[in-house]
């Protein structure tokens, strides 16, 4: 619609009688006028179309009327009466309907200019608000019955715009509030008060004069609702570009309940709440990005959006509630239980040898892509939980599990889609004469079926692993991982069991800089193959971390799989490549830590990052193996391969894909590596730096030159990162390596705090 300044003084002066100097004004979806009389009166002029019918703006025109009778009237807007004694005016032009009216204009700073807010404004915020939402407990009008984008409660629908986000990390974000949106408040929000609302106190629709709300404008967004929106969405833009946004949103809401009385269902909601209305604002710019939309109002707080989100992401939600319940005097969630009862029941019904991390113990109760929330309102970076690769609750992975499981879930003897689909995607991954799948629960029932597999291709029994390594818990992962049978409460080796000494450029014979180490610590392979061959002997298999875990996290050196490989093979061995922490990306360089020794291996074990924690894992074969293992012995397994598994792994799968998680992880992992070797460069204590990708290790000693281990030193280290938010903890033979496996979400900002907090807790030792 086009209306200039010149036609609008004409139906001024037609309609109301008045002589005005008029100057457009920017508008959302409403053309906007200021007029200004011969006394310098001013005024606001608003055109509307037919998106605003005749009853919403009626609706608007009764809700104003109803708050004049209120303590706050002066806050409102009052409207001009035209020649025939109406509010509206209706125009037609070229055969279409407008509406006219005309508003007072009222005097004040809008919020988004107050340059020093107080906390004394921010309650007095919720107090008009309140204060307005009790003067409308007996107000309607059925025209605010309606569909609205904008209606909080209807967030969930900002989920079709998730495709028009196109930074992976945003969308993820997004994606993760809304999912938790459709968890936390959908099955509540229908039990909350509802009531006919303003519905946009947002920053340029408040008007202040000092310490005190002067005005509240523009009706047009207003909806019947959940009473408590109202708040969020004060809450929400009154929180954008606050260092500290949690107690800006306890002083307003204090402020409200002293007002209008909330309930404490509406304040458990309230941070959700919050979350979705800057979710609705987020998709809605992307949207009009993509329509190339150039109104500035399209994108006015998207910036600060982004940045809210961010920051929101960060506070615990308990401890949000917490601090929402008491700013309104009722009991909080947060107490300084030591957890002696639930570790008396722990102590008596789990099994003894399950440890618990950490000195002060964690109850961790909810976990948002690479941050974790415990019960005491603490957030936590997760720098260790490798099995949640693409991030705890990823909102593409739960939703398709969600609806998997309400689906289907059955074993394997029928026929499903999913299996195969998600077979055929795994192996395209892979190289092309691995192209067999098993799937199995986990990644000690993974090695275990390799190894039972291995035996029977080569008819051999004898395993050769390397030194302090880890493969699982079953009974055959056990007697095969040195880190176990070696440890106290071990059973020790088993005489099939050969340890090959462990390829570590810091710690064993061959070091850094030496061409050849990859070689010659691939000798000691053959000389275990020779072994056996004075007894008549073949080794059934050699299994192998492709970067090896528990062994320190150490990148394997070059050419190391190539030699043993060849050697292994040579004596009619099966070569296992043993994927469990390391694949799906996490190094960087590649998709599979094979790929990083230009080998193929006969059999590829997977766990772990898989399923994101979900219990799924796959052995993954060449055709010649997976024929001679179906000898007629039938291979089942009631749980492995099932719809929900399979779902997920398709899921976990295409997010990677999808979101360049890979690349992520080799951009960010360099960048925490050249953070790590700056500390350890400033401190002797940090004596090794390595790893791909996101799978790093830094080791730690007393003495560079005697290399002894730094152990009360590390964990004193570990435990200072917990304090300050940041979860690591420590492995390697010696106990003395900082195991860095976060999920891939694991940002920049993430890396760069860590390391600005290591090297505190560094200098403080």
């Amino acid at each position: 619609m086009t209306f200039s300044e010149e036609t609008i003084q004409g139906l001024v002066k037609e309609h109301y009688g008045l002589n005005v100097t008029v100057k457009a004004l920017n508008g959302y979806d409403e053309l906007n006028f200021l007029l200004s009389n011969e006394k310098n009166e001013k005024y606001i002029l608003k055109v509307s179309n037919e998106s605003h019918p005749f009853p919403f703006l009626e609706a608007q025109i009764n809700i104003i009327q109803h708050l004049k009778k209120s303590n706050i009237s002066d806050c409102f807007q009052h409207f001009s009466i035209n020649k025939q004694g109406e509010e509206l005016t209706k125009i037609i032009r070229d055969s279409k309907t407008y509406y006219i009216r005309i508003l007072n204009f009222l005097e004040g700073t809008f919020w988004v200019d107050v340059k020093e807010k107080t906390s004394e404004l921010h309650h007095n915020l919720g107090s008009f608000l309140g204060s307005m939402d009790h003067a409308l407990h007996d107000f309607s009008h059925p025209a605010m019955h309606r569909s609205y984008t904008w209606d909080i409660s209807r967030a969930s629908e900002a989920g079709d715009n998730l495709k028009h986000i196109l930074n992976h990390e945003k969308r993820r974000i997004a994606g993760y509030f809304l999912l938790q949106f459709d968890t936390e408040v959908v099955p509540e929000i229908h039990r909350l008060r509802h009531a006919y609302i303003h519905n946009d106190a947002n920053d340029y629709n408040i008007l202040v004069q000092g310490n005190r709300i002067s005005g509240l404008i523009d009706f047009g967004d207003m909806v019947y609702t959940a009473l408590v929106n109202n708040l969020a969405i004060a809450c929400t833009y009154a929180m954008l570009d606050e260092e500290d946004p949690l107690t800006v949103a306890a002083s307003i809401v204090a402020g409200y309940h002293k007002a209008y009385a909330l309930q404490e269902k509406e304040l458990d909601l309230l941070y959700y709440l919050i979350a979705g209305r800057l979710c609705i604002s987020v998709t809605q710019s992307a949207y009009n990005a993509s329509l190339d939309s150039n109104n500035e109002h399209h994108f006015i707080t998207e910036k600060p959006a982004w940045n809210l989100l961010y920051k929101l992401i960060e506070i615990n939600p308990i401890k949000a509630q917490d601090v929402f319940r008491k700013a309104c005097g009722f009991t909080g969630l947060i107490n300084n239980d030591d957890y002696s009862d639930l570790l008396e029941v722990r102590k008596k019904k789990i099994g003894r040898n399950l440890s618990i991390g950490y000195k002060d113990k964690l109850k961790i109760v909810k976990g948002a892509l690479q941050y974790l929330y415990d019960d005491k309102g603490r957030t936590f970076v997760d720098c260790v939980n490798n099995p949640s690769h693409v991030g705890h609750c990823h909102p593409v992975v739960v939703r398709k599990m969600q609806k998997q499981i309400a689906t289907l879930n059955t074993n394997t003897r029928y026929l499903n889609d999913a299996i195969t689909e998600y077979a055929e995607k795994l192996t395209a991954t892979l190289p092309e004469k691995l192209s067999v799948c098993y799937f199995v629960n986990s990644g000690s029932e993974a090695n275990d079926l390799a190894i039972r597999m291995s035996r029977h291709f080569t008819k051999q029994k004898d395993i050769i692993v390397l030194d302090h390594a880890y493969h699982g818990t079953s009974t055959v992962a056990m007697e095969m991982s040195p880190y176990k049978f070696d440890s106290k409460g071990g059973s020790g080796k088993m005489p099939w069991i050969h340890k090959a000494i462990n390829p570590d450029l810091y710690r064993g014979p061959y070091k850094y800089g030496d061409t050849k180490a990859g070689e010659k610590y691939a000798a000691d392979v053959q000389r275990i193959i020779e072994d056996l061959k004075k007894e008549d002997k073949a080794p059934a298999v050699f299994i192998c971390e492709t970067l090896l875990g528990v062994g320190g996290q150490i990148p394997l050196p070059e050419n190391y799989l190539k030699t043993a490989y060849d050697y292994v093979r040579a004596a009619g061995g099966v070569c296992i490549a043993d994927e469990v922490q390391v694949g799906f990306g996490r190094i960087g360089d590649h998709f599979w830590g094979f790929e990083l020794q230009n080998v193929v291996p006969d059999i590829v074990v997977l766990g772990k990052p898989i399923g994101n924690g979900h219990p799924l894992a796959a052995v993954i074969v060449t055709e010649e193996i997976a024929d001679a293992f179906n000898n007629g012995l039938e291979y089942f397994n009631t749980f492995g391969g099932n719809p929900v598994s399979m779902t997920t792994g398709l899921a976990v799968l295409d997010v990677i894909q999808e979101e360049e998680m890979q690349k992520h992880a080799l951009e960010v992992g360099n960048h925490l590596m050249n953070g790590l070797k700056g500390l350890m460069a400033k401190y002797p204590i940090i004596s090794d730096v390595r790893g791909h990708g996101l799978f790093i290790g830094a080791e730690m000693v007393k003495d560079r030159t005697t290399m002894e281990p730094a152990v009360p030193e590390i964990d004193i280290v570990v435990e200072k990162m917990k304090a300050n938010g940041y979860l690591l903890s420590t492995d390697g033979p010696l106990h003395n390596v900082l195991k860095i496996k976060p999920p891939m979400t694991f940002s920049k900002q993430n890396a760069d705090e860590m390391v600005r907090l290591l090297d505190i807790a560094l200098s403080e030792l």
